[in-house]
């Protein structure tokens, strides 16, 4: 960490985080509140950013890449009812900070991040965590190999979902992700079903965008 991060109080700024960040916003859920208080945020960011890790709006990471705000990232959580005995597919580890998170949550997290610096900070700070898989792989292909998954966290807002995302996703499973509409970013939340796979909106949120998820250009003649 560089000297200005070393000095400062990240405790207290995890403690802001929780009272001013997520409980006023619907982050209720006691055992995402519990993670999110005690996962070191700064740990999981270039030293540069550290002192930046709890502001309340998406931290540029470099190459189009952002950390979403931790709003964001808590409400995705929080909706998602993670279970002790999920195994997570996560698009979009970033530095591994929601893969911290998830690995107090669920039992198994397999996390999908196509930047090889982004993925060797994860790497780094994830020692330890044996619970976690670091796959590097294009965002919207997800990890086959390791599907089914009863959850799968798109911790980002993308304009469309890829059926091969959905496919792995078992029967029953849920999926929770940012949604780009007409330039505006929401939060939702789907389940797989006998009948097929459909989203719903619980929450109009700003989420970092993520790459590789752009709809198909509509041509027309």
């Amino acid at each position: 960490m560089t000297d200005g991060a070393a000095m400062t109080d990240f405790a207290a700024m995890r403690h802001a985080m929780v009272v001013s960040q997520l409980r006023p916003n619907a982050v209720s859920d006691p055992r995402v509140i519990a993670a999110m208080a005690g996962v070191p945020r700064e740990h999981f960011l270039p030293a540069e950013l550290a002192a930046l890790a709890y502001r309340d709006r998406p931290l540029p990471l470099g190459n189009g890449r952002a950390l979403n705000q931790p709003e964001a990232t808590g409400r995705l959580l929080s909706e998602a009812r993670v279970r002790a005995d999920d195994k997570v597919l996560l698009i979009g580890a970033a530095g591994g900070y929601t893969a911290a998170l998830l690995a107090t949550l669920a039992g198994l997290v397999v996390a999908v991040e196509n930047d090889p610096a982004l993925l060797a900070i994860a790497r780094s700070a994830l020692v330890g965590s044996t619970n976690v898989t670091l796959v590097e792989a294009p965002l919207a292909e997800g990890a086959p190999s390791e599907a089914p998954y009863n959850l799968i966290v798109v911790d980002g807002a993308v304009e469309q979902l890829p059926e091969v995302l959905i496919d792995q996703l078992a029967p029953g499973g849920r999926l929770v992700t940012g949604i780009v509409d007409r330039g505006v970013t929401r939060l939702a939340l789907g389940t797989r079903t006998a009948g097929g796979f459909g989203l719903a909106d619980f929450a109009d949120v700003d989420c970092v965008t993520l790459p590789g998820f752009a709809r198909p250009a509509v041509f027309a003649f």
